[in-house]
């Protein structure tokens, strides 16, 4: 018995002749299920590519907005930098004449009693007294000659810590951002509980936990000029303690914001950070002062 089959008839536009295909059920399935698994290639392929040019537009777009923002922030960095250093030219600037108007009343004295203010000094009052003290002049009997030893020794001049600089005063790159960022002080290198010895003669105005700066000391030298040393580990002194120049007052870590141990050192005057290289250059020279004096 045949099996079930189509006819396809296939006629010639020009000669008129036909031509009859058989074909099964089996081929004629066979035929449509590949044509539709093709289909679906066709669709999935072009779908695919679609959404890949779709991915790769919206990656391109993503790029440009991420370097656009980049240098929005880049811009925004120069100009927090040059905010702070007009700032800190102001505050030097205010400090000098907040000390002229207080040389001018002490020469005129108070406008009234009032003025005077409490009987017990303030510690800014103590701070002025013991920068008097520093500057009083010592006659030396041998040269006959007046020397002005506290004065020198309440000038930083002496490095903290023996070690080589990590990063210098100034613009530098941020270690955690990657941006540009204005550098204080100076990092010099050193090993978790190094001692840490103060820069000058002078009063602890503090001892504590400062944000970034970790385990901060800060010593007042009077005159309005500071030195902090900070990431410290651990302190040997309190504040409001006298202190002379050479001696340890703790020791170095990486408290705070640091990526690893060393010692954040800062000159400041009048509250403005100044660059301390003057005064590490100073060293060598103070040593050699010390080993001429006659006593």
């Amino acid at each position: 018995m045949k099996q079930p089959h189509f006819v396809v008839v296939i006629a010639h536009s020009v000669h008129g002749r036909l031509r009859r295909v058989h074909l099964s059920h089996t081929v004629l399935y066979t035929v449509l299920t590949l044509a539709l698994i093709g289909s679906f290639t066709v669709v999935g392929f072009v779908s695919s590519y679609a959404r890949m040019a779709w991915k790769v537009t919206n990656y391109n777009n993503l790029r440009d907005e991420v370097s656009s923002l980049q240098r929005r922030y880049q811009d925004l960095q120069r100009s927090t930098e040059q905010t702070k250093e007009q700032l800190a030219t102001l505050q030097m600037l205010a400090s000098e004449v907040s000390m002229v108007y207080g040389i001018k009343e002490r020469m005129d004295g108070p406008q009234s009693i009032a003025a005077e203010g409490k009987l017990m000094p303030t510690f800014q009052e103590s701070i002025e007294q013991y920068d008097l003290l520093r500057t009083t002049r010592v006659f030396n009997p041998g040269t006959r000659r007046i020397n002005q030893l506290w004065q020198q020794n309440v000038v930083p001049s002496i490095w903290p810590t023996n070690g080589r600089l990590l990063s210098s005063f100034g613009s530098r790159t941020d270690p955690f951002s990657g941006g540009s960022a204005f550098h204080p002080g100076v990092d010099i290198s050193c090993t978790t509980g190094t001692p840490i010895k103060v820069a000058a003669d002078g009063i602890v105005r503090s001892a504590g936990w400062s944000g970034g700066y970790g385990k901060l000391i800060v010593i007042s030298h009077g005159g309005s000029l500071e030195t902090y040393y900070a990431h410290m580990s651990s302190f040997e002194v309190i504040p409001g303690q006298e202190v002379r120049r050479g001696q340890v007052i703790g020791r170095s870590g990486s408290t705070g914001r640091a990526t690893a141990p060393h010692l954040h050192y800062e000159v400041r005057q009048g509250g403005a950070p100044i660059n301390p290289y003057k005064y590490l250059a100073k060293s060598l020279v103070v040593a050699t002062v010390q080993k001429d004096l006659p006593f």
